[in-house]
Parts: C-alpha cells; sequence; structure tokens
C-alpha cells in the first residue's frame, strides 16, 4: 500500500512543466477523439477516460507516478463546480419545478436512507468497521451530475423522471460531502442531530447566496452592455463560480449554490445565450476529461485486486436494494407510477464526484481510507460499466420512452444595440420546427421587430411578407428594447406551434 497519497509534492521546474503540458494536451486530444467512441459505443465516457488516466499511469504504459490525492481533490473540486454550472445552465425550470418536491426528498430522506442499508452491508457481508462502512456508504450515495446530465439527455424519458433524477444529482452532493467530511474527521463522529443540523443550515444558506447571486447577475448582463460578444460566456461562468466561493465563505453548500444561480442563468434570456451554452458545454466536457484521467492516474491497479470483491458485494447492495429502497420511501407522498420508481432505482447513476469524496478521507489519514478509496473506484467503475448501456433498455421495457419527438426549440442569439437601442435576433429554423411552411406576415410579431434577413442555402435576401420559410433558414430579426421579449416569445411560439399559436394554447400573444 502507498502511504504517500497526501503528500503535497515538490515545485515543478520549467522543463518538468512544459513536458507536463505536452503530455496534458496530448491526452486532451485523445480524450476527445473517445468521445466519438463513447457516443458509437454507448459506453459511459467516464469509462473511457479513467481508462486513459490508467494505461498513463503506474501499472500501465507511461508508468507516471502520481499520488497526490490532496491535488486530486482541489482539482476535482473545481472541475464539479464547472460540470455542475453546465448542468444548472442546461436545466429548464418549466421542467424541473414540478420535480423539485420528489428531488428534495431523495437528497435528504433518501441519502439517510441510502448511507445507513450501504453501510450496513459494508460492515456485515464485507466485515468492515462502522467508520470505513459508514465512509463508503456516504461517499457512493451521492448521484453523480456529469453522469446523469450526459446520459440521460440522450435518452426521451419523460420530463417528470428527467427532472427529478437531474434535480437529485445537483441536489444530493451538498449533503453527502457534509457527511463525507464529518466521517473523516479524527475522534468521535458527532451525533446524529447535529448532522442533521449542519446539513439544514447549510442547504439553506447555499440555496439563498445562490438564488441571489443568480439574479442579481442575469439582472447585470441584461442592463449591461458588454463591449465583446465572448465576454458573455465568461461572465455567465464567472457568476456562477463566484456563486460557489461565497457560498463556502458563508459556510454555506457551495455545491447547491452553483447549481442554483446557474440554473436562474439558464433561464433568463440572456443575450448571446446560443454561444454561452456552447461554452459551458465545452467547458464541462474539460472539467469531465481531466477530472477522470487525473482519478485514473491516481489509482493503482495492482492495488485493486484485493478490493474486487468486496467492491462488487457492496456495489450488490447499492444497486439492489439501498437505492430501490430509497426511492420508494422517499417518493411515497408523491404519486408516481411504479415504472417510473424503478427507472430512478436503476438511474442512479454514479460516477468521478464518489472518486472524488474517497479522496477526503485519504487527506485526513483515517486508517483503512486506502482501502475505501479502492473499494470506490471499483465500484464506480464496474456499475457505471453496467447500469449506463442498460438504461435506455429498462425504459423500452418499461414503456416509458418517450415516442412523440416535440418541435425542437429556436436557439436565438440576441446581441443588444446599446446605442440604437434595440436587439439583434438570429435563429436556424430546426428540423422539426413547426415554423417550417408558415409565411413571414404569419409570425405576427408585434410593431416594432421585423425580420430583416434570411439566409437561404448559402445566399442571402430580405424577405417579403408572403415569403415562405423553410427549414435550414437562417432568420435574422430586429426589435426595439421594448418589445425585444415579446418578439422573442412569438418567435418560440410560433416554432412549437406554428401560425396558430396562440388559438392552439401554445402561448405567444397575436397581433
Amino acid at each position: 500500500m502507498r502511504q504517500a497519497r497526501a503528500r503535497k509534492g515538490r515545485p515543478l521546474t520549467v522543463h518538468q512543466l512544459n513536458e507536463l503540458l505536452l503530455v496534458s494536451s496530448l491526452v486532451l486530444l485523445i480524450a476527445v477523439a473517445a468521445v466519438r467512441v463513447s457516443s458509437r459505443s454507448g459506453l459511459p465516457s467516464l469509462l473511457i477516460y479513467l481508462g486513459i488516466g490508467i494505461a498513463i499511469g503506474q501499472d500501465g504504459i507511461g508508468n507516471v507516478v502520481f499520488d497526490n490525492a490532496e491535488l486530486t481533490q482541489v482539482i476535482g473540486y473545481a472541475a464539479l463546480v464547472v460540470i455542475l454550472a453546465e448542468g444548472g445552465l442546461g436545466t429548464k425550470w418549466k421542467e424541473i419545478r414540478p420535480a423539485l418536491p420528489a428531488a428534495i426528498s431523495l437528497s435528504l430522506v433518501g441519502i439517510a436512507i441510502s448511507v445507513g442499508v450501504t453501510a450496513a452491508g459494508a460492515h456485515y457481508l464485507v466485515g468492515l468497521e462502522w467508520r470505513q462502512a459508514l465512509l463508503i456508504g456516504a461517499v457512493v450515495s451521492s448521484t453523480d451530475a456529469a453522469a446523469v446530465f450526459s446520459v440521460l439527455r440522450k435518452v426521451p424519458l419523460p420530463t417528470r423522471v428527467t427532472g427529478v433524477l437531474e434535480a437529485e444529482s445537483g441536489f444530493n452532493d451538498a449533503p453527502v460531502v457534509i457527511l463525507v467530511v464529518a466521517f473523516s474527521t479524527v475522534g468521535p463522529i458527532d451525533d446524529w442531530y447535529v448532522l442533521i443540523g449542519k446539513i439544514a443550515l447549510e442547504l439553506a444558506i447555499g440555496a439563498a447566496v445562490g438564488l441571489a447571486v443568480g439574479f442579481l447577475g442575469s439582472y447585470g448582463l441584461r442592463h449591461v452592455a458588454l463591449p465583446a460578444s465572448g465576454l458573455y460566456p465568461i461572465a455567465v461562468m464567472a457568476i456562477a463560480v463566484t456563486a460557489y466561493a461565497a457560498g463556502a465563505i458563508a459556510h454555506g453548500s457551495g455545491f447547491l449554490a452553483v447549481y442554483l444561480s446557474a440554473m436562474v442563468l439558464g433561464n433568463m434570456k440572456l443575450p448571446h445565450w446560443p454561444a454561452t451554452r456552447g461554452f459551458a458545454d465545452g467547458l464541462g466536457w474539460i472539467a469531465q476529461i481531466g477530472m477522470f484521467v487525473l482519478l485514473g492516474l491516481l489509482v493503482t491497479p495492482h492495488e485493486l485486486v484485493d478490493d474486487f470483491w468486496p467492491a462488487v458485494i457492496i456495489g450488490l447492495v447499492l444497486t439492489l436494494v439501498a437505492r430501490p429502497v430509497e426511492v420508494f420511501v422517499s417518493l411515497l407522498p408523491f404519486r408516481m407510477a411504479w415504472q417510473e420508481k424503478t427507472l430512478m432505482s436503476w438511474a442512479g447513476l454514479r460516477g468521478a464526484v464518489p472518486i472524488i469524496l474517497a479522496t477526503i478521507p485519504l487527506v485526513s489519514g483515517i486508517e483503512g481510507s486506502e482501502r475505501v478509496f479502492n473499494i470506490v473506484f471499483v465500484l464506480v467503475a464496474v456499475y457505471t460499466l453496467v447500469q449506463g448501456p442498460t438504461l435506455p433498455w429498462l425504459a423500452r421495457k418499461l414503456n416509458l420512452r418517450e415516442t412523440e419527438e416535440a418541435a425542437a426549440d429556436l436557439g436565438i442569439e440576441s446581441a443588444p444595440l446599446e446605442r440604437l437601442r434595440g436587439h439583434l435576433l438570429s435563429f436556424a429554423i430546426p428540423s422539426g420546427s413547426r415554423m417550417h411552411g408558415v409565411e413571414v406576415g404569419e409570425l405576427r410579431l408585434p410593431a416594432g421587430a421585423a425580420v430583416t434577413l434570411v439566409v437561404r442555402d448559402g445566399k442571402s435576401f430580405v424577405p417579403a411578407p408572403s415569403t415562405v420559410l423553410r427549414r435550414g433558414d437562417e432568420l435574422l430579426v430586429v426589435a426595439t428594447d421594448p418589445v425585444r421579449d415579446a418578439a422573442e416569445a412569438r418567435l418560440r411560439a410560433v416554432a412549437r406551434g406554428g401560425k396558430l399559436a396562440g388559438w392552439l394554447g401554445t402561448g405567444g400573444s397575436l397581433h
């Protein structure tokens, strides 16, 4: 066993830094190429990135020795902040709002059930002492935001199920971190009622800070025109990171703060939103790749052999007992079909977050923390390989896949024209949009807004009121400041309901 994971290490020389940058860039290129492989094979990208880290690490072809758990924990926290921010930006409030009570119940009541059942299995079936068993139970009880966001958004599930699972993965990191830190403290563990009080207080502070930063940040971005469009994505991510820092400084949950602030920003009509969304998505991928590769480097493969079967046994208890009991008990007050609960029981995906949390007892020097880390690593790798690819199959068997393809939403780009007191809206008509076949005049935009340019097949022209719009067309709409929101709402309504939007209850006022 290695005993030096938590050492801070020696400073890098310039030559070593150059080598590190070269290796990092090559690994990033290989990992980006692996995204294509994972999408084609159906394997979760987590396993590929972990495999890359293991391959270049100790016992691998690169034989790179890396054992700095403290550095891994810091980088992992930073990556998790970016991943939660990206997930919050992509979460639609109208879909997640009905799911909030169920997600909160899963994140509080469910966590307690999962920790207790999993810890009991680890203690009585594997023979771990109670502190180690509780640590493993707490660490693996958190569903991973990166895994959930990446897998569920590829599976056409009912919005209620997706909303509960996404909200749970954004909320449950906070109480789990508090529990893991408490169990990793040298000395006696706090009483259960003290832990509950800490969790409630930190969640309340984190939620308040996150919502406040999100609303203040969105107000500023909507009323202060930045000199370059490329600054908007940076500003949005900076606001989300500020929420995390402010929440942590206020002794609240920084993870909940960053998720809620990003969700607020994502549901506001911010300028240059498609560009911002794309930037956050790319940043999220980089964070995932770097985090998973680093975790693969940290592990020593030959040390995992002895802990393989204990990890499998604990994983069986977690997957087949703890998670189903957690879901069915936590969701008793909510009217949900057994098929939905069954799917949510299987969709409790674990990823890099449990492995990062397993570094906390390593850094603290808790006895047996090496074994806890190895068991968690094996458990996550094995059960991600089992659960991720089988989730679409289970959804089909339970008849929970959405069969009707909804009309694609418009990715409207908004550029403020500060001196002209107007806005420039640009968007492309997607293939599933009901705007196809609608005449420009039938858009019925409010007075003060007009379609000024259409790009079709690489050629641009000024449309007439009788010009028929087609899928694939790119439109440029100019709107004065007072009618900007109404014009965007009307365009989205027509995209969903066609020219009769408003009469059919799809929203958008008629003028």
